[in-house]
């Protein structure tokens, strides 16, 4: 089956399973009591009715109104689908809707019209506008969608905004501003062509002409060719675009010219138009999934470009997720009537200046890069920078009160930001950079129970991903099978440990591992038989070089997937202890949890060591650990034993690694609550700041919480990972699902990157 086939299977599960969509709507307020029943509703609800009643405004004050934004459309031009209709177009509303969600935290919900008509759009979108604040029009064709939104702006008091006009624009603009920064030369100045003339260019081009672009320097086409202004029967839109200058075809308009916007279709940029253009060319290639010349090409035909498409994997990615969750966030946070061409100004310099700052870490492991720094290949923030939250939207919110459209003025920036920076708590963006950081360097892993349906699958899945390249052991002819099940036709190495006793690879790991373990009892008759176990099979393979890491557990218990582990490949240098850490993705943000699995009642020193080797790992992921060494007691409160050791675990760390941000022994509940913890321990290392990370005094406790958090919460774990290995060899849970399974894999490939850079270094 071929690669697009499979991603339409797993697309359709994916909007059909476990329950069908993408958003849902759940309570924000208590409701287990009659009495919070009666304050829900009847009688209490009257009395935010009769407040709003009184003024109108007190509707943001006492419903949801002002984080809740409609995504709406007809379906009349549907990503690259065209006209598909209102019902069909609804996945991709709600698509727009978790957007909203993961990147600002605003309440999207969608609505999809069933009429062409423009004014029956509009008088509906007028009716609706009192549940909303802000209405975000969605895949509406133009030149109905100008109509339609300038209206909307001239006769509604809520922000309204075009995404498909203005989100490539504003994305592009900041782009722009930067690639002519870097090429030194001025927008007035500039020659611009923009290939399309629909939605998207006319905004883009509107916009690029308020940051200084002259008009007879912009030559614009459509599927006709150069829009001229001696064309008949042109469109209000395209004659504001048309140019005087006597020339018919894309290859004459990009003579000399300095810039080119894609916003049309695949394939029309030759190698020879662009070698035509000047100095220094700035060619953004926008079209999607393939842009109006490929990269690759591009960047070969002329080393002097300055290239963005809207591809991922590429660098310079014009994605208007940049932009529209951040815009609508400020908008709403303080009320504004409308969305402005000065707010959308500000988003576009606050981009722009964002891409010149250093790049937190956290973003250079999200994209394998060991330093993002401004230039031709990074022009433009990355969608998963965690600075754009608090950036964009102040920004923007600036803009609307300058411009006299806030009706709710901020007065302290400061705390804003900082509410802004708490709501990427409930946002988890970690699995994405690490899945995203995986990808850029697969690895080759292992996976010892391929026979069993839910590991293949995730196999299929890590493969398909680009996570890394699996290695499949297990019966040939269940794998086989089950791979025609799964219609999973990749060609990839398959390994029966039991059956193949010609495997030339098993005889010479036999040998190794007899190396390794004679002298403790091991013959090599029983080194052989070693060689039929999968596990055994698997590690010796990481262990010579012939995988990069594996992960193993889905079928077998712990100590019975650990123990080849540490027989063959064994403990890092300098560690004393192996150990594992639990990552939990909770409504508060990730929290790493240890030890969850191996030391049953470590010591102080023990303790330290987990507490060190955790603070690396944490690392990993891009973030700055900070611990809270875990206790039934504070700060030696208690003299038994248990406190003792936890409060000397603290104390060896303060001592031997103070760069460390640590601090214990402490309950969790002071050490989980910031307002708490201040008020009692103002001294501790940890005031002030939110604690990530939780090393836990025993195996048990570490064990019981984290299985709890999973199970009443519902929280997605990932783990046991491994550490102080000296290879990266990771453990799965029993029965460990196939999200869980790609997540960690995805962990063993970035472990196994990590592991080769710091080889190379060395």
């Amino acid at each position: 089956m071929s690669k697009d086939s499979t991603r339409r299977r797993e697309a359709l599960v994916y909007h059909a399973k476990p329950q069908p969509g993408k958003i849902k709507i759940v309570p924000t307020k208590k409701y287990a009591t009659q009495r919070d029943l009666a304050l829900a509703y009847s009688p209490g609800v009257a009395e935010p009715c009769l407040e709003i009643a009184k003024d109108k405004s007190n509707a943001y004050k006492y419903t949801t109104k002002g984080n809740l934004v409609a995504v709406i459309s007809n379906g009349t031009a549907v990503l690259g689908l065209g006209d598909i209709g209102p019902e069909a177009s609804k996945p991709v509303m709600e698509g727009k809707g978790l957007l909203f969600k993961i990147f600002a935290d605003i309440d999207g919900m969608d609505i999809e019209l069933d009429t062409k008509d423009v004014d029956k759009f509009i008088e509906t979108v007028k009716t609706i506008a009192p549940t909303f604040g802000g209405i975000n029009l969605e895949d509406i064709k133009a030149p109905e969608a100008f109509e339609i939104e300038r209206r909307l702006k001239e006769e509604l008091d809520i922000p309204v905004m075009h995404d498909d006009q203005h989100g490539t624009a504003i994305i592009s603009a900041a782009a722009l501003l930067n690639a002519l920064e870097i090429a030194e030369k001025k927008i007035d100045e500039v020659r611009i062509v923009i290939s399309g003339a629909g939605a998207a260019a006319v905004s883009c081009t509107r916009l690029y002409k308020a940051f200084g672009a002259k008009a007879e320097n912009i030559v614009m086409l459509d599927s006709k060719g150069v829009i001229r202004s001696d064309r008949d029967n042109l469109s209000s839109e395209k004659a504001e675009f048309a140019t005087d200058r006597k020339i018919d075809t894309l290859e004459e308009a990009m003579q000399d010219a300095d810039v080119f916007i894609g916003l049309s279709i695949a394939d029309i940029v030759t190698p020879e138009m662009l070698n035509a253009m000047a100095v220094d060319p700035i060619v953004f290639a926008m079209a999607n999934p393939d842009p109006e010349i490929a990269y690759d090409l591009a960047i070969k035909t002329r080393e002097d470009i300055i290239m963005a498409t809207g591809r991922s994997d590429h660098p310079n990615q014009v994605n208007n997720v940049l932009g529209f969750p951040f815009i609508f966030r400020g908008a709403l946070d303080v009320r504004a009537t409308k969305i402005n061409e000065e707010m959308k100004m500000a988003a576009v310099r606050a981009l722009a200046e964002l891409a010149k700052e250093m790049v937190p870490e956290q973003v250079n492991i999200a994209y394998g890069e060991t330093k993002l720094t401004f230039g031709r290949e990074y022009i433009i923030p990355k969608p998963f920078d965690p600075r754009l939250i608090a950036t964009v939207p102040p920004a923007v919110a600036k803009a609307a009160i300058e411009s006299g459209v806030a009706k709710e003025p901020i007065e302290d920036w400061e705390r804003y930001e900082e509410q802004l920076l708490q709501r990427l708590g409930n946002d988890n963006k970690l699995l994405r950079l690490l899945h995203s950081r995986a990808k850029t360097n697969p690895k080759r892993i292992v996976f010892p129970e391929a026979d069993h349906l839910d590991v293949l699958k995730a196999a299929q899945i890590v493969f398909d991903e680009g996570i890394g390249i699996p290695i499949l052991l297990g019966r040939k002819d269940v794998i086989l099978e089950l791979k025609q099940e799964l219609e999973f036709d990749a060609d990839l190495t398959i390994i029966d440990t039991k059956t193949d006793d010609h495997n030339e690879k098993k005889k010479q790991y036999a040998k190794q591992y007899w190396e390794l373990r004679k002298r403790k009892g091991v013959t090599l008759y029983e080194a052989e038989k070693k060689m039929r176990e999968r596990n055994y099979y698997a590690a010796m393979m990481v262990n010579e070089g012939d995988a990069d890491c594996l992960i193993s557990g889905y079928s077998r218990s712990y100590p019975t997937v650990v123990r080849p582990m540490l027989e063959l490949i064994g403990k890092a240098n300098n560690v004393s202890k192996v150990a594992a850490v639990n990552l939990m993705m909770t409504e508060r943000g990730p929290m790493f949890l240890a030890d969850t699995s191996i030391n049953i009642e470590p010591s102080a020193n023990d303790l330290a060591n987990i507490a060190q080797m955790t603070a690396s790992a944490v690392k990993l992921f891009g973030l700055e650990p900070v611990i809270a060494m875990l206790s039934y007691s504070n700060f030696g409160s208690s003299e038994h034993p248990v406190a003792r050791k936890v409060n000397e675990a603290v104390r060896m760390l303060h001592e031997e690694h103070p760069e460390i941000i640590v601090d214990g022994d402490i309950q969790t509940d002071f050490a989980l609550n910031q307002e708490l913890h201040q008020s009692k321990f103002p001294f501790s290392k940890l005031a002030g700041r939110k604690v990530n990370t939780l090393i836990f005094p025993s195996l048990a406790s570490a064990n019981i919480t984290y299985k709890l958090i999973k199970e009443l919460n519902k929280s997605e774990s990932i783990g046991p990972i491994m550490l102080g290995m000296n290879k990266p060899v990771h453990v799965i849970q029993l029965g460990a699902s196939v999200e869980e399974m790609v997540n960690m894999a995805a962990v063993a490939v970035v472990d196994a990157q990590e592991r080769g850079k710091r080889k190379k270094k060395a």
